[in-house]
């Protein structure tokens, strides 16, 4: 939870924002999870200040409920379906008033936020509540909470209450912020049924140190728990008509397993992403069980086998496939999505040709699991369809995706239409484990052909009860309504296939049991069979055929409006409450599939920004792999300002030259052939063009030349000069940056020599700094929608939500020039047309001055 000044008030402290009081209280019953978040803040300045509510929650909950209290008033969100609330939101917007949109961020979390103005002197108190069904995986169900409140907080408590009908079998807890202090302050208390936890620290136990004013409260409290289990049909909870029923029986051996693995080895898995992709292939070859079968299938503009079929994963065969895997390497093509298809088809044929001749186990499961970053640009509902006739319902199809240029959207749909699931694999130094690790949820099948049956007469509305397989540590959800509330027996039939037997079935007349009023929270079992029924719904939305989706998403919107959840079908809509300058403001909550993603940074060393060829512009943002970028327009001898930080009077402006001739009929193109840094405070002057560097310092004055390697090292500046390739400039506690030197044939009949501009490190620029670049310095919000068919065939477009903007914006390449001032290396990008329009403040226009050395 996190309660934060907005930076309009950067000159108030953050202490005169006193968050008062942070209360998580969560209650499960029989996995169903109830979470209220309350956060009480008060304004202690003696003026008026906006106070922003964030929390994150987990992906798979649903919103609710969320409500603002002022002065003892109580403002409510209300959820209506997405396009209404949509257009509430695009008023308030064109109003020019402050709307804001609530997105989805990390792997397993989403985030709210909220911000409201407070008088001087006044309290408000935010409550946000979501539900989610636990999901068991590895054998454990998580509760994850994370809390954020950057600051020390007078009251200070976590409640968690859980009560399992079955039992409770173990339950942890753990904490990322727990120190050897905090440690004894988490009190547990574990019996059959229940357990109770909390945490409440004073406001001495939260400080880093007995003089700080920062808080050890930063990060992730989690519970894991798990419950008994018998080796029978599981268990069934009834509460006013409603039932659930929980299958995951104990204690049941492994079936064999039959994979292929389907690898992208196309040039833009080169580097990091195979390293890790490799390494995580050769431990999990390793992890094989000996009665398995399996085969390696890579592509990128060809397909490449191991063995033309599967084999057995003996000592020998595994440690042959491993030397195979550390000779996969990449190949410079991006051509690699039509052939990770084909590839998929090939492996569907080993694993068809291996049951016709009977070289696999009578009682065993097959899959494939695909890793690509790929991302197919037509034809995509083709392609599905061609693995779904191809695999006809006989094996699972796994897709992992890697990255954010991969079509998430497009790889889960095909999972799903092939009994599978799709899981993203994010950039990073983990992205190893997290291959392990999904392939571990699906290492151990223990049943296929799993069907759950209840009496007709009995029971109506029932969610899925059919499953494809049963993987050891998960567990298999049925919910649905009774035709007679007065029925005190369920004649249950499950019937599967296991290993031992070709068909195992348990028939079971089970005694119907209802939980303990005091322990449960309303209509627990109803609201569960509701969130169900929408996350199937939604599942069967994305697989079924078009003419069937129109009726399957309003049977899912009008649930999701019923029970008052927070769907992708609904947003919350949050009226504000009005004051003098915001008559009325609208916010957002949505929801958004995985498909979707927010970018949200406040630290400037997070990015990269570049200015090179053509102009091009860009943004790049590491910690995502992702970037935006926008070309500029205007004629040869045009003056830009790229950077400018009033406090130090640092600022960078750049003229723009053109060709040395244009070609009749054709465009020409413009580059920046000189830039002027300034930097007032220091009394420093820079004027770098293509020809050379001159220096101004305290009034003295001296010329540095390209052609020459040097550096010269003052008391507030460092130049480093790299022959005829870079300058890199590093000013005193202000930025650090690179110029580029871009050489031309001399007799090049059109082009001639240019520059690029780079910046390393900008995080000591203060909130002021603005410019052309420099108005990313300190963050970018921005929301991308799936990628859709564009007017260019090979470059997808898709809908970027940005600075209260909405853009069509085009996926593409430009080239970072600093490794390789020949070729340079490609950044995908989002490219934002028109001059940047929408993503930059204003105009283009609004950035032209007068002269290389105009300052603010």
């Amino acid at each position: 939870v996190k309660i934060l000044l907005k930076k309009l008030f950067i000159s108030y402290s953050l202490f005169q924002i006193e968050v008062q009081s942070v209360k998580i209280d969560c209650k499960v019953a029989s996995r169903f999870a109830h979470t209220v978040m309350t956060s009480t803040a008060l304004n202690k300045a003696n003026v008026s200040q906006e106070v922003f509510f964030e929390v994150e929650l987990p992906k798979t909950a649903f919103i609710t409920n969320f409500s603002m209290e002022i002065d003892g008033q109580t403002y409510l969100g209300e959820v209506k379906e997405k396009e209404t609330a949509k257009e509430q939101y695009e008023k308030a917007v064109s109003a020019g008033q402050t709307a804001g949109l609530v997105k989805a961020s990390g792997r397993k979390m989403e985030k709210f936020s909220v911000s409201v103005n407070i008088a001087a002197n006044s309290n408000i108190t935010f409550t946000l509540t979501y539900e989610e069904l636990l999901q068991r995986r590895f054998g454990k169900y998580e509760i994850m909470i994370r809390v954020k409140p950057k600051q020390l907080v007078q009251h200070f408590e976590i409640v968690a209450d859980v009560y399992e009908p079955q039992g409770i079998a173990f339950l942890d807890t753990n904490a990322t912020f727990l120190t050897n202090e905090l440690l004894p302050l988490v009190e547990k208390m574990v019996t059959n049924k229940m357990a109770h936890l909390s945490f409440s620290p004073t406001l001495d136990q939260q400080r880093k140190c007995p003089d700080c004013d920062s808080t050890l409260v930063d990060g992730d409290f989690i519970i894991t728990y798990d419950v008994n289990r018998a080796k029978d049909i599981g268990d069934i909870q009834i509460v006013n008509g409603y039932f659930v029923h929980f299958f995951a029986p104990a204690d049941l051996p492994r079936l064999p397993k039959n994979v292929v693995f389907v690898i992208d080895r196309s040039g833009s898995m080169h580097g990091k992403k195979m390293e890790q992709t490799l390494e995580a292939l050769v431990t999990i070859l390793g992890d094989l069980y000996e009665e398995d079968h399996f085969g390696l299938v890579t592509f990128d503009d060809k397909i490449e086998l191991w063995r033309p079929s599967l084999s057995k994963a003996s000592q020998d065969n595994v440690k042959e496939a491993k030397e195979f895997v550390k000779t996969i390497t990449t190949v410079n093509n991006i051509s690699g999505t039509l052939y990770s298809i084909l590839t998929v088809l090939h492996a569907v044929d080993m694993l068809t040709a291996a049951k016709k001749n009977s070289s696999l186990p009578d009682h065993s499961a097959s899959m494939i699991i695909l890793l690509t970053d790929g991302d197919p640009t037509s034809g995509k509902s083709e392609i599905q369809e061609n693995v779904r006739n191809a695999i006809g319902g006989n094996m699972s199809l796994f897709c992992l995706g890697f990255g954010y240029d991969v079509d998430y959207t497009f790889l889960d749909v095909m999972a799903k239409q092939n009994d599978g699931l799709a899981r993203r694999i994010y950039e990073a130094s983990d992205a190893a484990l997290q291959l392990q690790g999904f392939y571990e949820e699906v290492a151990s099948p223990l049943l296929l052909e799993v069907n759950l049956h209840y009496p007709d007469s009995l029971v109506n509305s029932l969610t899925n009860s059919h499953f494809r397989q049963l993987f050891d540590g998960n567990e298999i959800v049925v919910a649905g309504q009774l035709n007679d509330l007065a029925v005190d027996n369920l004649l249950i039939e499950v019937s599967a296939q296991g290993v031992r037997n070709i068909q195992i079935t348990l028939q079971t007349i089970w005694d119907v049991m209802f939980p303990e009023q005091e322990y449960i929270f309303g209509d627990f079992t109803e609201r569960l069979w509701a969130y169900l029924t929408i996350q199937q719904l939604l599942d069967k939305r994305d697989k079924c055929k078009p003419e069937e989706s129109e009726n399957i998403t309003a049977e899912a919107l009008d649930l999701s409006l019923r029970y008052n959840f927070v769907t992708p079908l609904t947003s919350m809509v949050v009226t504000k409450p009005q004051n003098d300058e915001n008559p009325e403001d609208a916010l957002i909550a949505d929801k958004l599939s995985e498909g979707m993603k927010e970018v949200q940074l406040y630290n400037s060393h997070f990015l990269h920004f570049a200015v090179d060829g053509d102009p091009h512009f860009i943004i790049e943002i590491p910690e995502v792999n992702d970037a935006l970028c926008f070309n500029t327009d205007d004629k040869p001898g045009t003056i830009f300002n790229l950077v400018r930080e009033p406090l130090t009077g640092f600022v960078v402006n750049g003229q723009t030259i053109g060709d040395k001739k244009v070609e009749p009929g054709s465009k020409g193109h413009t580059y920046f052939g000189r830039f002027g840094i300034i930097h007032e405070k220091f009394n420093i002057r820079l004027m770098v063009t293509t020809r050379e560097i001159l220096v101004s310092e305290q009034g003295k004055h001296e010329e540095l030349l390209w052609s020459k390697t040097s550096t010269v090292k003052h008391l507030n500046m460092e130049l480093q000069v790299a022959k005829d390739h870079s300058l890199t400039v590093t000013l005193r506690n202000t930025v650090k940056c690179v110029i580029i030197l871009h050489k031309v044939w001399e007799k090049h009949p059109y082009h001639q020599d240019y520059l690029g501009f780079y910046t390393v490190d900008s995080h000591l620029l203060s909130q002021s700094v603005h410019g052309l670049i420099g108005q990313f310095f300190h963050g970018v919000k921005f929301e991308v929608s799936e990628p859709f068919q564009g007017k260019d065939q090979d470059k997808p477009d898709a809908t970027m939500f940005v600075k209260g903007h909405k853009l069509t914006v085009t996926r593409g390449w430009q080239r970072d020039f600093r490794k390789d001032v020949k070729n340079g290396e490609n950044v995908p990008c989002w490219f934002i047309h028109k001059n940047g329009t929408g993503l930059i403040d204003g105009k283009l226009r609004d950035y032209i001055v007068s002269d290389l050395f105009k300052t603010f």
